[in-house]
């Protein structure tokens, strides 16, 4: 069995199913991305799998232990970040590993060695005299990976962790998932940014509860089967509105001052160009592209 499988787990709120019949393996030492926008039951999915919440139906392992039976067991062998982990502000950053430890059970002689190097793991050994509420975003994002890390899990789930974190700050934590994985860590990790997904050996699009598709992040780019077509303009909201109402476009995305067209046939491209043109749009250029994330997620949510 892998780090964690899942047999058609589904949990149900009155009458909303927030995750609905989920399905999944992932290898150990894998870095695995959850990807879809709020709502869409990625926090849900992550609660299951660390047994705080218990399923309406179905079943999951996570280090081999069951969600249903075996809560404890999976406690001991994971560490979890939830979107807003429980640092404590009035401790300082060295007081909040030390507490942590001391949940974890985590022997004194051990902590040592451990403690420092997390802290030199996270860039955070400068700052052990700060206190935690006076921490920066990012920094605090690092200290609770550190903190989740105390125990040394083989699971470590991650719940958008970059969210709301300044783009320095998210390459740096992401460089640090990268060096967990070289030690065999296995990585579940959510996210509402599709250029993080990128970053993952698998992913999962995830929509309303349900898994949409489930592959490397190249071939679910490349799984969308029509034409990409960016087009560079000078207005690209108003060309949005324009090009969306044309009979051959399937979906419309905007990226700063530029449309990703996604067309039902590729010579329609030439008639979106002249449309525009006729409209008063300068169009600056075009080309086809590899589809993105967004594009894919976007059409298959259409359909």
């Amino acid at each position: 069995m892998g780090a964690i499988k899942t047999t058609n787990l589904t949990k149900s709120f009155g009458g909303n199913i927030a995750v609905d019949n989920l399905n999944l393996e992932i290898n150990k030492g894998e870095l695995f991305g959850l990807v879809g926008p709020d709502g869409a039951g990625k926090t849900t999915t992550m609660r299951l799998l660390t047994a705080i919440m218990d399923p309406t139906s179905g079943e999951a392992w996570v280090a081999g232990h069951s969600i249903a039976t075996e809560g404890e067991e999976i406690k001991e062998k994971i560490g979890y970040m939830s979107q807003r982990f429980g640092l404590y502000e009035d401790l300082t950053v060295l007081e909040n590993l030390h507490f942590y430890a001391d949940l974890y059970e985590v022997p004194k002689k051990e902590r040592p060695p451990k403690i420092e190097r997390l802290l030199g793991f996270s860039n955070l050994t400068p700052f052990t005299g700060r206190l935690a509420g006076k921490l920066s975003g990012g920094m605090k994002q690092k200290l609770g990976l550190a903190c989740s890390l105390i125990h040394t899990p083989e699971v470590l789930f991650l719940d958008e962790p970059t969210n709301g974190v300044d783009p320095v700050s998210r390459r740096d934590f992401w460089k640090i998932l990268y060096d967990l994985l070289k030690e065999g860590i296995t990585i579940f990790v959510s996210t509402s940014y599709l250029d993080e997904a990128e970053r993952c050996s698998r992913i999962g699009l995830m929509h309303e509860g349900k898994i949409l598709t489930l592959d490397e992040p190249s071939a679910v780019r490349k799984s969308l089967g029509l034409p990409v077509v960016e087009i560079w303009t000078g207005d690209a909201r108003t060309a949005a509105e324009i090009v969306k109402e044309f009979a051959g476009v399937k979906s419309v995305s905007i990226y700063g001052d530029k449309l990703h067209v996604t067309l039902k046939t590729k010579d329609v491209m030439n008639a979106v160009i002249g449309r525009l043109s006729t409209e008063g749009i300068v169009v600056k250029g075009q080309r086809e592209i590899l589809p993105s994330l967004e594009d894919v997620f976007i059409s298959m949510v259409e359909r």
